[in-house]
């Protein structure tokens, strides 16, 4: 492999840190029990006047659009569905033209609030899934018969309408059934599968995590489904950034080292806020950079030190300081901190010793970007730009910058409906593995 790539160098000083993901914390209530809940969620507790209110809510979804217009919002718990307002949520962030994912466990959902669900504008539900073997997940989410509910929610989901994806937790118990869960997703008919990777906080600190190797065994399990499952099933992993050194390993060309720059994404391009409205750089910190009740999102992304001390990849030590991945990885901060109480160490997950690929740091040009804002360089006919509706608003303007470099190499200087519908096959081809929705949203004729 040629470590001297000539393709364009991410510079962390340029970078766009643009706030794209939000993962939010609507209430602490639960009806779970899960020993690994970052959150430590509060197991069929009640009402919590320190959550914030649906005004204020609607408020912080405001305040996001000022700073990202086509953000892709989570709306999660605890369980979001005990919040009685989270329908006028996901209209409120739906009508933002926000991508909105619903995070719940699955056991409540029935006919009724799928159709309320959906009704109210959201692109999807994830449902965690931790074993294809009932008593094991229903062990590790600490209620009997969760397993047998959240099936139920998927023959429910299907049958109104949503999509949704299945999301796993790995731990000793499950890595090995990577492979049969992602059978499974893909059977349910799941648009996506997300691997998580736990991270010691909230309940989950006195938990042991996986052992380095079998972090890697995972690693490598995921790529073998990615690569069974290109174009079928969208399939990622969460809370590992070495993934992405794991996938150039195998493939230096692969587009699922080019979603977006500069490795993990905790205060680059994902932020959390918990219930009480603090925002944190991502669901595994729990260091608060402010609270939205008092400070505005943008004052709080663009200008908290904490911020900016973890979009300063110059100051990351250790192997992961000296890694030739460091531009695509940067290993997890929120493990560093967990296990070190240092933001800017090495990643204790990761034992790649540093120079087995030349020493030198490897560096991708990224060109299509998730989050993107919608420019138009090239002249479009009101009935091409229509299309664009049917995409996500938070990839519609990676799909514009595609469509215009087809329209670009073609000496094409309009683009009509006609030129839409030829880049689509081509967009697909590159781009459908990773985002199956693109053939959703672009193959469509209605």
């Amino acid at each position: 492999m040629d470590s001297n790539s000539s393709e364009l160098k991410i510079n962390p000083e340029k970078m766009d840190f643009r706030a794209y993901s939000i993962s939010w914390n609507l209430t602490k209530r639960c009806n779970l029990n899960c020993d690994h809940c970052y959150l430590d969620a509060n197991f069929r507790g009640g009402f919590r006047t320190d959550e914030l209110s649906t005004d204020e809510c609607r408020r912080v979804i405001d305040q996001i659009a000022e700073v990202n217009p086509n953000a892709f919002l989570i709306l999660t718990g605890g369980e979001p569905l005990l919040r009685p307002d989270i329908y006028d949520l996901i209209r409120h962030a739906a009508e933002k033209k926000f991508m909105v994912v619903l995070g719940t466990n699955g056991t409540l959902i029935n006919k009724t609030n799928a159709e309320k669900i959906k009704a109210a504008g959201a692109h999807g539900v994830g449902i965690s899934i931790d074993s294809m073997d009932a008593a094991k997940h229903n062990t590790f989410r600490g209620v009997p018969l969760a397993w047998e509910r959240s099936m139920e929610a998927f023959d429910v989901l299907n049958e109104v309408g949503v999509d949704f994806l299945v999301q796993m937790s790995v731990s000793d118990m499950n890595y090995r059934e990577i492979p049969d869960v992602v059978a499974f997703a893909e059977k349910a008919g799941a648009i996506a599968f997300n691997l998580y990777f736990l991270i010691c906080t909230g309940r989950g600190q006195g938990n042991t995590d996986i052992s380095n190797a079998a972090y890697e065994e995972a690693l490598k399990l995921l790529y073998e489904q990615q690569m069974n499952y290109k174009g079928r099933l969208m399939i990622n992993s969460k809370c590992a950034p070495q993934y992405k050194r794991v996938v150039y390993e195998n493939d230096p060309d692969s587009v699922y080292t080019r979603t977006y720059s500069g490795g993990c994404p905790a205060g680059t391009h994902y932020s959390r806020i918990s219930p009480e409205g603090n925002l944190t750089p991502c669901p595994f910190i729990e260091e608060t950079v402010g609270n939205l009740k008092i400070s505005s999102f943008k004052d709080l992304w663009q200008n908290a030190p904490l911020m900016a001390q973890l979009r300063n990849r110059k100051q990351l030590e250790g192997r992961c300081g000296t890694c030739e991945f460091s531009a695509m990885c940067s290993g997890c901060r929120a493990r560093a901190f967990a296990e070190t109480g240092n933001y800017m160490a090495q990643d204790p997950s990761c034992d790649y010793e540093p120079g087995r690929h030349g020493g030198k740091e490897i560096t991708l040009k990224i060109e299509d970007t998730l989050g993107l804002e919608v420019e138009y360089r090239t002249s479009w006919t009101p009935e091409a730009k229509q299309r664009l509706e049917r995409i996500p608003s938070f990839a519609r303007g990676m799909v514009v910058k595609g469509i215009e470099r087809f329209a670009e190499e073609r000496n094409i200087t309009i683009i009509d409906e006609t030129v839409v519908k030829k880049s689509r096959e081509e967009m697909i081809e590159k781009r459908g593995a990773m985002f199956p929705f693109l053939k959703k949203f672009i193959n469509s004729e209605k």
